[in-house]
């Protein structure tokens, strides 16, 4: 009797999980397909699959680079190699075939809000410009959209290709026989945007500083790196399978006794109930996981909260705008402090990523601002 409520148990367990595993599979077969931000095959109106068929149109030789830069080949033809918003800063071996590529010859087109920390550049922050007048360097005005806070600083060998009244906006230098072209602008590509305003002969007067026969749409930056690409060669039905298949394996081991985790001592339930056990766990959550740029947002959405207690400044404002009344409530703290602090804030947090130092750093700056109002 026992053995056969045992059976009937995990009957009712199964049938459960497979009706779950057979939804979610036509679920999500007839969802439509999402595509990653900057993608030259996604057709939503964050893609460049507009502009990459334009180029394709009217180019013989175009195509993706969806391998490591390793493996770009050097001396094929002039190539020019488009960048368009990495997901990530390649590792020093990545950047040095980078870097190889150029100095064969080729041209390097990166398109990138925030270039810094690839190829050694610099930039600097300036005020937001939602739209704005940029000039050639031939003193030839466009009408273009301005939405990075970024400008570039360049060398005296280097060629201002486009600029507007705060700074510069794209240059080229040359790297070996072959040359590097930054700009701020990757919005100027994107599928909505690219026939507003003057987007498009702005980018290809950008594209054709390379004068190259062969164009290249590099899609590696664009690509997961470690077990997640591994885990995109599989279809969705199977990894559905084998997370029901994980999940049916704890619960076969839970059925049989098996416990994980460590033995608290003292005792859990003596010290539960009286300790921040709670937000150890969602600190080594965040860390564990790699939430940094979370993390930070919800540290800044408290301290403005902080503030609208403490000073009764609204919360609705954004932190550019809290300038003036932070200098009236903290005196003793120079005033470009308080704006340097702002303006750098605002930008770590509209960055999609943040490394770990940056996210140290950053929540020191903002519980030393936290206690400064505490304390004010």
């Amino acid at each position: 009797m026992q053995k056969r409520a045992t059976i009937k148990t995990w009957i009712w367990l199964i049938i459960p999980l497979i009706i779950v595993v057979i939804s979610s599979y036509f679920i999500e077969s007839g969802k439509p397909r999402e595509y990653p931000v900057y993608v030259s095959e996604s057709p939503s109106p964050t893609g460049i699959k507009a502009f990459y068929t334009y180029v394709k149109n009217n180019h013989e030789a175009v195509e993706r680079w969806p391998h490591s830069p390793t493996r770009l080949p050097k001396n094929f033809g002039t190539q020019t190699l488009i960048m368009v918003e990495p997901y990530f800063t390649p590792d020093r071996d990545e950047m040095d075939a980078y870097i190889d590529f150029m100095e064969a010859g080729n041209t390097i087109l990166l398109l990138k809000n925030n270039p810094k920390g690839m190829f050694d550049l610099s930039v600097e922050f300036v005020a937001p410009v939602d739209e704005g007048t940029v000039y050639d360097q031939k003193g030839e005005e466009y009408l273009a959209e301005m939405l990075s806070n970024v400008r570039l600083l360049s060398y005296e060998a280097d060629d201002v290709l486009l600029s507007d009244d705060e700074g510069t906006i794209a240059f080229s230098r040359s790297i070996g026989e072959g040359k590097l072209i930054v700009a701020t602008t990757p919005e100027w590509l994107t599928n909505e945007n690219i026939l507003e305003e003057d987007h498009l002969p702005l980018i290809l007067s950008l594209m054709n500083e390379g004068e190259a026969t062969n164009i290249l749409f590099d899609e590696y930056i664009h690509g997961a790196k470690g077990a997640a690409a591994g885990l995109a060669v599989y279809p969705m039905w199977f990894l559905l399978c084998m997370l029901q298949a994980g999940l049916l394996t704890i619960l076969f081991l839970w059925a049989k006794g098996k416990r994980f985790g460590p033995i608290f001592n003292p005792p859990r339930e003596d010290t539960v109930r009286f300790s921040d056990e709670g937000i150890k766990a969602i600190s080594a959550w965040y860390i564990r996981g790699r939430r940094y740029h979370e993390s930070l947002v919800i540290q800044a959405d408290y301290l403005k909260r902080f503030m609208q207690e403490r000073w009764r400044i609204p919360y609705q404002r954004n932190w550019l705008e809290l300038a003036d009344s932070l200098k009236r409530k903290m005196p003793t703290v120079p005033a470009a402090e308080i704006e340097a602090f702002l303006k750098e804030l605002t930008v770590i947090l509209n960055k999609e990523k943040v490394s770990k130092q940056e996210y140290l750093l950053w929540s020191k700056k903002i519980d030393r601002m936290r206690r400064e109002v505490e304390e004010g």
